[in-house]
């Protein structure tokens, strides 16, 4: 009889599972797949918020698509609970699916603050496709929109507001912008650039309520002035969609504790993406890293050992990396690990940072900002990332580095960080191009 997969979420890291599988099983097996909605790539959304692709784009596989998968969808329902004794899912409708292992890649949601009228008219997350949508309809050139939360998800589609002829404010409640992606000295560089290209930003400050002024919303504050707006984005945070595993034996702290090969404490049962509480590369210890990288490699390791393939996870590494009115915003690894030792450089006349943080020779962690059409950044990001994922002694070139913060190609090269990053690979093995196979992304 041939094995029974059951993947429950249709995004980044579901559908690299699913062709994960067929590249690795030696008998053709059965694959079921349940998702909420039409799979389609969130990393697209602000692209079409901005108008620059259609949304015909969003989307990541059509039906024909996951039948050439030989795929079982069943797209519009969720699942409802998981009898893992039974092996059993029953989706939202009643129906119940039979599994012999099951995925669970159900990501995560927006999570809008606790204030009265964060759920009224004209107030959006900008999470999912139905949210893009919603706020397209609403936003028009001079429009007042007030993006409340100054983190990553906000700055992701920062550009695409201004772009289509809207009026800006960041509304923060942390002392400064982008508390959890960078340092003072980086948040208060980017707070610069913004407002010298016409963004307002209002740090340190309670959000009390949203209420309706006429056509327009009022944002009230804690202390000081109102705030009119014509559309108001909620962008303070998200949480895992794991409620519905309450009474399946599945451990949960933040996300599914999941061991290097994605599965649960109930062997047959594996989690990746938002959902899973994996290795973090740096530190070893258990985290959720909400990005785009991570759902694509815990997908491929999930997909390979559901498949039969043995193949143990090293751990993912947190990538922060934003580009906002050309400036480009990049946090590596443990960025904002106090314990390690921290080099750094700015030159305020090109709008440059760097942070280099070390446990002994090994660059453990890394912030870089710098404009995009600066060849400082352009090279660095890349190189920094390497320097942190690949762990790599760098020797005497620490000292070089203490002493050039901005003279990272010398390092990188010198050290063989690129000999030692071209061998990796996921599966251990080189990729395989997906031929007619929707891409993953």
């Amino acid at each position: 009889m041939a094995t029974r997969h059951l993947i429950i979420g249709g995004g980044t890291a579901g559908m690299n599972a699913m062709r994960t599988i067929r590249e690795e099983e030696k008998e053709p097996s059965e694959i079921t797949l349940v998702s909420a909605e039409r799979p389609y790539s969130r990393m697209v959304l602000p692209y079409y918020l901005d108008r620059s692709v259609a949304e015909s784009h969003v989307f990541t596989a059509t039906a024909i698509q996951l039948a050439q998968w030989k795929v079982k969808p069943l797209v519009g329902r969720r699942a409802a609970s998981l009898d893992t004794k039974a092996n059993v899912c029953t989706l939202d409708d009643g129906t119940k699916v039979e599994y012999d292992d099951c995925l669970i890649a159900t990501g995560s949601s927006a999570v809008r603050a606790p204030v009265p009228g964060a759920d009224g008219r004209a107030v959006h997350s900008f999470w999912t496709l139905d949210d893009a949508r919603a706020v397209i309809d609403e936003i028009k050139p001079g429009s007042q929109v007030v993006m409340v939360g100054a983190g990553f998800i906000s700055f992701t589609i920062l550009n695409s507001i201004l772009s289509l002829g809207a009026k800006l404010t960041i509304v923060e409640v942390a002392p400064r912008i982008l508390p959890r992606m960078v340092d003072d000295t980086g948040g208060e560089l980017v707070d610069s650039w913004l407002r010298a290209h016409g963004v307002a930003i209002r740090a340190n400050v309670k959000l009390a309520k949203i209420e309706d002024a006429k056509d327009k919303k009022r944002l009230k504050f804690a202390a000081g002035p109102d705030l009119t707006a014509d559309v108001v984005i909620m962008a303070t945070g998200i949480r895992t969609n794991l409620d519905w595993l309450k009474d399946s034996g599945v451990v949960i702290d933040r996300g599914i504790v999941v061991d290097e090969r994605l599965r649960s404490n109930v062997p047959n049962v594996y989690a990746a993406g938002d959902s899973a509480q994996g290795r973090d590369l740096i530190s070893g210890k258990g985290a959720i890293h909400a990005i785009e990288p991570t759902a694509q490699e815990h997908g491929r390791i999930a997909g390979a050992n559901m498949a039969g393939k043995p193949v143990a996870y090293k751990g993912s590494l947190i990538i922060n990396i934003v580009e906002v009115c050309h400036l480009d915003v990049a946090s590596f690894g443990a960025w904002d690990d106090a314990k390690a030792e921290a080099i750094s450089g700015l030159k305020k006349d090109r709008n440059a940072y760097r942070k280099l943080l070390f446990t002994g020779d090994r660059m453990t962690g890394a912030i870089i900002i710098g404009r995009s059409n600066d060849i400082w950044t352009t090279n660095d990001v890349g190189m920094l990332k390497g320097l942190v994922q690949s762990g790599t002694p760098l020797g005497r070139f620490k000292e070089h580095l203490r002493r050039n913060p901005f003279d990272v190609k010398t390092a990188f090269i010198a050290s063989k960080t690129t000999h030692t990053l071209l061998p990796e690979t996921v599966l251990g093995r080189p990729s395989k191009a997906p031929g007619d196979s929707p891409v993953a992304v």
